[in-house]
């Protein structure tokens, strides 16, 4: 009986859409690097835009690697 709950607890809560959660977070840091290393006329919007929607998709991969 113990072990059947402790099996049932640590069921992995592994999604097929965290996946595409990793990858997004790889292009957006792609675009990223690609918005800085731009020698001149930067969009500084584009870049603070970036940067917030990195950091938002950090922090969804953080609480998502945490459930597993």
């Amino acid at each position: 009986m113990f072990l059947a709950e402790n099996a049932a607890e640590s069921a992995s809560t592994f999604a097929v859409f965290d996946i595409f959660m990793v990858v997004i977070t790889v292009l957006i840091v792609a675009g990223l690097v690609r918005l800085l290393r731009q020698r001149q006329n930067k969009n500084i919007f584009a870049i603070g835009f970036t940067v917030v929607s990195l950091i938002v998709f950090l922090i969804a991969d953080v609480k998502m690697v945490s459930g597993w």
